[in-house]
């Protein structure tokens, strides 16, 4: 599985996001790109130390189990259920949602597994901060698949 903290992998993340536009179309899912760039900078912001939100109880039960489906080689499922925090719903300014994302992800990548965040995750639990690199790619590959870029 590719890593968010690669270089080269963090060059083709920018030059996706860059080829969002304010009129591209989801090929699935309901939200504009405006909305699934604030929804991937939440999680941007968890991965970074920047929220800390607490433990879900479903995820002390499941997340043991769907903890490796996080950060394997094999893609998300389109629709996957989203914790009720990270759904943005709202609409977005366009070039602000794509400005943090970007800043974020630059920040994320380029801090390296020393400036990623140790709280557990919501619904996983404890994740290593090699395993956030390769979630933090796979999600964000997702929703730039979901906007076909």
């Amino acid at each position: 599985m590719k890593s968010i903290y690669e270089k080269s992998v963090l060059q083709e993340v920018i030059a996706r996001v860059e080829k969002l536009k304010v009129e591209t179309k989801p090929v699935w899912g309901k939200m504009n790109p405006a909305q699934m760039m604030e929804h991937c900078s939440l999680i941007f912001d968890y991965a970074t130390g920047k929220n800390k939100p607490p433990r879900m109880f479903i995820g002390y039960i499941l997340g043991p189990i769907f903890k490796k489906q996080y950060y394997n080689d094999e893609p998300m499922r389109k629709n996957s259920p989203t914790a009720t925090n990270y759904i943005v719903s709202t609409q977005q300014d366009f070039e602000k949602a794509k400005s943090r994302l970007l800043n974020l992800v630059k920040d994320f990548s380029e801090g390296g597994e020393a400036k990623c965040t140790t709280h557990p995750s919501p619904f996983f639990g404890k994740l290593t901060p090699a395993q956030h690199g390769m979630g933090q790619y796979k999600h964000l590959d997702h929703h730039l698949q979901q906007f076909g870029v």
